[in-house]
């Protein structure tokens, strides 16, 4: 991650998938499972992997509201 973030604010407008490992505290292979998933918001511009912070922050919500 290029930065150490304290809330959501503080994240840039997109994240890489070792942001997302580091922010979820997994792995770089779960992070990469995770944005082959159906559901993840995860866009690919080549081979590289963008997930936007809005739609990451919203499908994390969602995650937990359906755990709670």
């Amino acid at each position: 991650m290029r930065n150490t973030y304290s809330c959501a604010e503080q994240l840039p407008l997109s994240l890489t998938v070792e942001d997302v490992a580091k922010i979820l505290g997994i792995g770089r292979r779960q992070a990469y499972q995770l944005c082959n998933s159906k559901g993840f918001p995860c866009i690919r511009v080549g081979r590289r992997m963008i997930i936007p912070k809005l739609g990451f922050l919203k499908w994390l919500e969602s995650s937990y509201e359906m755990e709670g």
